[in-house]
């Protein structure tokens, strides 16, 4: 899977240097947000409801019911099509060509998904997690290839490339689907080890008897619940999205650079945050116990408990602050090797510097959330999803005021606004939390004054080594070799672990972690000299 992401994440470096701002704008923000709500409105609630209990039910009604994605997916592309084509700003055809072909393609392409519904639904039921992986996998490599060939040898399709190679995916992932259960079918040895509630590929399709209801009415009343809640959620999840398709705040230009750069800075919480954040609220969740004060607990428990979460919350703030100070620094090299010019100018390196603003506070926020969440009763648990939902929709109005004022990076100032609300709201909870008791996991977050002038050193060096080495040449970035890239580090590398040694001489990590990131440093050190 690692492999698979890294040559797609290489296939769409290579594109984006033969395309403009205007074309990444209308595909990643415009259509590409088309294409999710048609299937978030199409099938989400249908697959919250399905997959709900046991895999033990009446599957000829599970699967008719999960047939109605299918019209349901093509109204909702057609009412949505309409509106993107007749109610939103078109771009001008001289800059953008096929805008029309993109939406009925992109379209087209989200009913095509939905046939594939059922077959995505049983294959989740029965923990084919091997099948979803390779497929996904390949429909995703396979798109970024085809498109890297219509871009180099037909540039002047436009949209159209883009709408092709959408469509060619969405074939793609339903084919696997049906390829597997359709061999596994044939196979009485194979259907036999899986155990499945069909016997032929036929018994997949929609099925209408006399004997029985088309669908089960407790699973379809209990997907109109969900359509409820997920309308709700759809509109905050892609709040940004829609405030700058609907609003008109930015430019096509200006929505396919935020939206890069917004792809590129979440990386890191993907790669990293996320996965400490996941693992450590099942620790939490098992350590800890719901409806209970700390002082009502195994103190053996609290004091582990404690403990991790300090370690935890000083290890997200060295990295949040390494990854703050030195991408601050190097935020212009980093896109123009990525992007070439169309992103390291502009209002490129601006966005990426107040991103890594922001990954400070998703780092702190990840830890103090997972705690939270794991230490919550589920009467505070309600209590903060309200509050959460009324921060969500100030954040879109927000969004809008502060875009209005300040350009595309005031979606960014909203995210660390509405990120700090969160973040004060844990720290509240925690110090709650502990407060009977003797531990002060909080004290993760004191920083030494030594720290603090190490970091600010470490970013006046490497500030002034990039403004002395971009200087008048900001659009040869991009050919710069090792050698070069050692240069704008003011010839010292080591600068973040540096940093880190600092660190761990006020305030000590675990010996396993630090020892870890040394290494990895000092290895591309290596690899530089050599």
């Amino acid at each position: 899977m690692v492999l698979f992401r890294l040559i797609t994440f290489v296939l769409n470096a290579f594109i984006l240097r033969f395309l403009s701002k205007e074309i990444v704008g209308i595909v990643n923000v415009r259509l590409t947000l088309l294409y999710s709500t048609t299937i978030f409105l199409a099938r989400e609630a249908f697959r919250r409801a399905c997959l709900s209990g046991s895999a033990q039910r009446n599957w000829s009604q599970t699967l008719n019911l999960l047939w109605l994605t299918v019209p349901l997916g093509v109204f909702w592309s057609l009412f949505l099509g309409w509106i993107w084509l007749q109610l939103l700003e078109v771009p001008d055809p001289n800059v953008v060509a096929n805008y029309g072909t993109g939406v009925v393609l992109f379209g087209v392409s989200a009913v095509v998904e939905l046939l594939g519904e059922p077959f995505w639904v049983l294959a989740q039921s029965y923990m084919f997690v091997k099948l979803k992986v390779i497929a996904e996998s390949m429909a995703v490599i396979l798109r970024s290839v085809l498109t890297a060939f219509l871009v180099l040898w037909l540039p002047h399709w436009g949209l159209f490339i883009f709408s092709l190679a959408q469509l060619f995916y969405t074939a793609v992932l339903v084919l696997c689907y049906v390829t597997y259960f359709t061999k596994v079918l044939r196979s009485p040895e194979l259907t036999k080890q899986q155990t499945l509630p069909v016997s032929r590929i036929t018994d997949l399709l929609p099925n209408i008897t006399r004997s029985r209801t088309f669908v089960n009415w407790e699973e379809a009343k209990l997907t109109w619940s969900f359509f409820k809640q997920s309308f709700l959620k759809q509109i905050l999840t892609e709040g940004e999205r829609y405030v700058m398709t609907f609003l008109n705040v930015l430019n096509f230009g200006d929505q396919g650079v935020y939206d890069i750069v917004n792809n590129l800075g979440s990386l890191v919480a993907r790669l990293i945050f996320q996965p400490i954040e996941e693992s450590f609220y099942i620790f939490f969740a098992k350590v800890l116990e719901r409806e209970k004060d700390s002082t009502l607990q195994k103190q053996e428990d609290i004091a582990v408990a404690a403990a991790v979460l300090e370690s935890l919350l000083k290890l997200a703030l060295l990295v949040g602050l390494t990854i703050t100070v030195f991408g601050f620094a190097y935020s212009q090299l980093a896109l123009d090797i990525y992007g070439g010019a169309m992103l390291s100018s502009g209002s490129g390196p601006v966005l990426m510097r107040s991103y890594c603003l922001y990954v400070l506070l998703l780092a702190i926020n990840g830890v103090t959330e997972c705690f939270t969440f794991a230490a919550m009763s589920k009467e505070e648990v309600d209590r903060y999803n309200f509050t959460m939902l009324a921060l969500s929709s100030s954040f879109l109005v927000l969004s809008y005021l502060l875009t209005s004022w300040c350009g595309s990076v005031g979606f960014i100032l909203a995210n660390c606004f509405n990120m700090g609300i969160r973040i004060t709201q844990s720290l509240c909870f925690i110090h709650h939390y502990f407060q009977g008791s003797a531990h002060r996991p909080l004290a993760g977050l004191y920083l030494s004054p030594v720290l603090l002038g190490v970091f600010a050193l470490s970013g006046g060096i490497t500030g002034i080594s990039e403004d002395q080495a971009l200087d008048g040449r900001p659009a040869e970035v991009s050919c710069l070799d090792v050698s070069d890239i050692y240069t704008i580090t003011g010839g010292n590398s080591l600068c973040p672990c540096l940093s880190f040694q600092a660190c761990q001489q006020a305030s000590p990590l675990p010996g396993d972690i630090y020892d870890t990131y040394v290494f990895c440093v000092f290895h591309t050190e290596h690899l530089k000299q050599s």
